[in-house]
């Protein structure tokens, strides 16, 4: 895949900075966690690497029973350890994590080796993207993402290329968070977030977003804030662990004035 198409603060940070090594994220992992079952008076290092685990496990658990007849994507997958903990703890019959990043795919097949090794035809990674994934046409059972699209420059593509490598009855699992609607709302997220201003994330509104889903050929579509598990945890850790008035305590703020909320989308490919 040509370079051409990553977008450039995403080439950046994700390439020669290596967003996982920051200590907001604690080992690896790339995500803003699912807090819901952990104490947050005084949370560890720890306790983050759980919070993001347990993202994976809260999307993961989205999917149907029996997981092991299941055949999964991720699409933006980052280091991995998303797709080996599907494989490893849900025992799904194969997951495959794709990112746009070579680096990060470079990253994934490094730091899972051993799961790699121990499950050769069941485990990998592959470079693409949100609108040209590397999958046959209804050649999986679900496709997830998690804590990804905020980074795709739209998500059209993306609802359409899931519609394509989906079987008839396929799943569809997204986590990441969502724009308010309004004509001020991308302008007050790049004062306030640094991400945002840097074009790093993109403000997608939710509804757009079900939208594209409904249009590209997907139907029960359904979608539940949690944010309430998300930010005041995440804004506790980042309390001991980036400096005072870092821009990504502004998180929790964006949140508390609804600018914007984090959400878990299902859909059922029709």
């Amino acid at each position: 895949m040509s370079q051409d198409r990553i977008p450039g603060p995403v080439r950046q940070t994700y390439g020669a900075d290596d967003l996982s090594q920051a200590a907001s994220f604690a080992g690896g992992f790339i995500n803003f966690g699912d807090w819901s079952a952990i104490p947050t008076a005084a949370p560890t290092p720890e306790d983050r690497i759980r919070s993001q685990e347990n993202l994976y496990r809260r999307v993961l658990r989205a999917f149907p029973e029996p997981t092991e007849s299941l055949r999964l994507g991720e699409v933006g997958c980052g280091r991995g350890l998303g797709a080996a903990l599907a494989l490893c703890e849900f025992r799904f019959a194969a997951v495959t994590g794709v990112d746009i990043h070579p680096d990060q795919i470079e990253r994934a097949r490094t730091v899972n080796a051993r799961a790699l090794a121990t499950f050769p035809d069941r485990l990998g990674y592959s470079l693409g993207s949100a609108d040209e994934l590397p999958f046959a046409d209804a050649s999986l059972d679900g496709v997830y993402s998690v804590e990804a699209a905020q980074h795709f420059r739209e998500l059209t593509g993306f609802a359409r290329e899931a519609a394509r490598v989906l079987r008839p009855g396929g799943r569809l699992v997204v986590t990441t968070f969502f724009s308010a609607e309004g004509p001020d709302v991308a302008e007050r997220l790049s004062i306030l977030l640094g991400s945002f201003a840097n074009g790093l994330d993109v403000p997608h509104p939710l509804a757009a977003f079900t939208a594209d889903l409904g249009s590209a050929g997907f139907a029960d579509v359904a979608t539940e804030s949690i944010g309430a598990d998300v930010w005041p945890g995440l804004d506790r850790y980042l309390q001991g662990t980036v400096p005072p008035g870092h821009w990504t305590r502004n998180f929790l703020h964006t949140w508390r004035d609804g600018l914007l909320d984090y959400h878990l989308v299902t859909a059922t490919r029709r």
